[in-house]
Formats: C-alpha cells, sequence, structure tokens
C-alpha cells in the first residue's frame, strides 16, 4: 500500500482543513508532530516541524512544504466543491480548466501544498 506524505506548518491546522474541508477521516496522530488520515483508499501522512521527515538533508537541505506535487482527488460535481471551498476560503492557484479527460483546479491547504480537484468527462 502507498501512501503519500505531506510537510505541513501547523499538523493541528492540516488535519482539520483535510477532515472538515475534504472528508478525510484521521486514523492517527502523534501530537504535533504528525498525523495520518484516509479518504477513499488514500492514506494522508501530515508531518510537521517536529516530525523526523522535516530534518534537515546531510546538504543542509530543509524539506518544505508547498512545490507543484499533488495527489488527484476525484469529484463528482467540481464547480459545487469550488463554490463551497471558496466560500470557506480555501485559496486556489488557477481557475478550472477543461481537457480530453475532465475538469480539473488545483487548490491549496493551509501551508500550500496542492491538491487537484478532478471530474471526469
Amino acid at each position: 500500500m502507498a501512501s503519500i506524505r505531506y510537510l505541513v506548518n501547523d499538523v493541528d491546522e492540516a488535519v482539520a482543513f483535510y477532515r472538515d474541508k475534504l472528508s478525510f477521516v484521521l486514523k492517527q496522530q502523534f501530537g504535533p508532530a504528525m498525523a495520518i488520515l484516509e479518504s477513499e483508499g488514500l492514506t494522508l501522512w501530515l508531518a510537521g516541524p517536529l516530525a523526523s521527515a522535516s530534518r534537515p538533508m546531510p546538504d543542509g537541505r530543509k524539506p518544505e512544504p508547498g512545490g507543484w506535487n499533488r495527489f488527484v482527488l476525484e469529484v463528482t460535481d467540481l464547480p459545487a466543491l469550488v463554490e463551497a471551498l471558496r466560500a470557506q476560503g480555501v485559496p486556489f492557484r488557477n481557475a478550472i480548466v477543461e481537457g480530453p479527460g475532465g475538469r480539473q483546479i488545483l487548490c491549496e491547504d493551509p501551508s500550500g501544498n496542492v491538491i487537484e480537484l478532478f471530474q471526469r468527462a
């Protein structure tokens, strides 16, 4: 089984975001260091600044949240979800775009990690 790890600035804030806005279920939390959530077969590890995954690399680089890599959540009504998330203050990086396979948009969690919301054509 594969899991995705996202580095976050605040584990409690990230848990609330994924649980309350994207319907993930909290499975386990290790205080402010890390939490494990699940949604429809996706296991998401949220690693805060106190997690071992956040320690600097031997060359001095420090892991940090953000970037462009992302996981995709398939949804059934993309416009309605986008409207609901915008009303809750969730930031988006773009507008809904259409391609041959469907429609997508990129939103951010509270630490700036990207989530792609996708609706099949």
